[in-house]
């Protein structure tokens, strides 16, 4: 983690990017959203077979690569088990229906494929108080969730152009960040989709986060701590589980940066994810 430099998470993906230069020679990957195109070109000078996809396609720049329109919250145009990696960047926090979103990652992508997500920290101690002042989507920048500020705009569906008209008249809108979403929701997202967490990259710590912290980990560690029995008292068997989650409940790393960082790998078909834990919660079933 990073106390000083660069904020911008394009920064941080883009490091991943050159210090994985050889890995991701000749893989098929998916940017999606693409954005402008920069970290397609990135792909594309790596050596990889990128395939572009945005909400608006017309946004994207480079000339020499294709952008085809695709919707995150609808089946993506994408056969299955394609894919090395998918690129999603700062996409997940405008997408109503995530967990449908990681399904159809989850099916493009081959066994042993990687999904990278960013995505604002809902999880940092920032965003935690600025939910507990006043239930908005960033610190001391916006009111909460709104039709002003959520909605951005309606974007065309197909290869026009960004006209007024067009807009008006599109029925896809463009949310803001209405969906943010922590580390927690996106584990849980990943293995009911056959995903796992691979590893968590970790960008630039937040300085507002940094005070908190100094003021308020005792008291989350207490907290946790108290959760964590608890929850071995009730069922002992889930002891990895319950361990796993005070685990990323106390990162401290979690707790202070600016940006969710996570790369997942596809261990399984999502149908078997589910299939497994239908069984293993067969028995509570009529149990409240």
């Amino acid at each position: 983690m990073n106390f000083f430099g660069p904020k911008e998470i394009k920064y941080f993906v883009s490091l991943w990017l050159k210090q994985n230069k050889a890995l991701l020679k000749d893989r098929v990957i998916i940017d999606l959203p693409s954005g402008n195109g920069v970290t397609s070109r990135e792909l594309k000078d790596s050596g990889a077979q990128v395939f572009a996809y945005d909400l608006i396609p017309e946004f994207f720049r480079e000339k020499d690569i294709s952008c085809q329109f695709a919707d995150l919250n609808q089946d993506l145009p994408i056969k299955s088990n394609i894919a090395d990696y998918i690129i999603c960047q700062e996409g997940i926090e405008h997408i109503a229906d995530q967990i449908q979103m990681f399904k159809e990652f989850s099916r493009i992508m081959k066994l042993g494929g990687r999904l990278l997500v960013t995505t604002p920290n809902y999880s940092n101690l920032r965003s935690r108080l600025s939910y507990l002042l006043g239930e908005c989507e960033y610190y001391g920048k916006f009111m909460p969730p709104n039709e002003i500020d959520s909605l951005w705009f309606a974007t065309p569906n197909s290869a026009q152009s960004l006209d007024e008209n067009s807009v008006q008249n599109s029925e896809s809108v463009y949310y803001g960040h209405i969906f943010l979403v922590g580390i927690f929701k996106l584990r849980l997202f990943a293995q009911l989709s056959g995903l796992k967490i691979h590893k968590i990259h970790y960008t630039r710590a937040n300085d507002t986060s940094l005070l908190l912290m100094i003021l308020f980990y005792p008291f989350i560690l207490w907290f946790n701590w108290r959760c964590l029995k608890r929850s071995l008292r009730r069922s002992p068997e889930n002891k990895k589980l319950w361990y796993e989650l005070f685990s990323l409940s106390t990162n401290p790393k979690i707790l202070l940066d600016n940006n969710l960082f996570v790369e997942f790998e596809k261990i399984e078909n999502p149908q078997e994810s589910i299939a497994k834990f239908k069984q293993k919660h067969q028995a509570q079933a009529f149990i409240t």
